[in-house]
């Protein structure tokens, strides 16, 4: 391959916000161009890490200043510790953070009743307003779960008969 300079020129709109005149923003932005050398500041003083606090691999320490959020524990725990080992660009570092999320919420019912609390989830995932204002859908989503729960229940009840 050759190393053939490339002329940006035929590029639509390159170079569009090179003429100061040409900037939507001119002249009403006072242009001293600080923007380009940088912002300075003295860092935070360092928040004191007394939790397991999970950070980016990107990132060689712990930021200045973080979240004070309960620290990973339980199954969701360790799904999220494992989704820490790879980089933010990587599917293996988000779809497990989600799957933690939902694994999460499963392991809040089981502590509630464990407390013997019996959480009211027509309210805390807000049936009630979607009855109100999205009824199709509601009824198309329950009828979905009923179904996949029917099928569950068949499946599981199939393979008992065998045993």
């Amino acid at each position: 391959m050759e190393n053939k300079p490339i002329d940006y020129k035929n590029i639509t709109g390159w170079g569009v916000d090179a003429d100061p005149k040409n900037d939507p923003t001119y002249p009403m932005k006072y242009r001293t161009d600080e923007e380009q050398k940088g912002y300075t500041w003295d860092r935070p003083a360092q928040q004191p890490v007394n939790i397991e606090v999970l950070h980016s691999i990107e990132r060689p320490n712990v930021s200045a200043v973080f979240g004070t959020a309960p620290p990973p524990q339980g199954l969701s725990g360790q799904i999220r510790r494992f989704a820490f080992r790879y980089s933010e660009s990587s599917f293996a570092h988000w779809l497990p953070l989600i799957l933690a999320d939902r694994v999460n919420v499963v392991e809040g019912l089981v502590d509630d009743f464990k407390r013997g609390h019996v959480p009211n989830l027509a309210a805390e995932l807000g049936w009630k307003a979607e009855w109100k204002h999205n009824r199709k859908n509601f009824l198309k989503k329950m009828i979905g779960r009923g179904f996949m729960i029917y099928a569950l229940y068949k499946v599981l009840s199939h393979n008992s008969k065998k045993a």
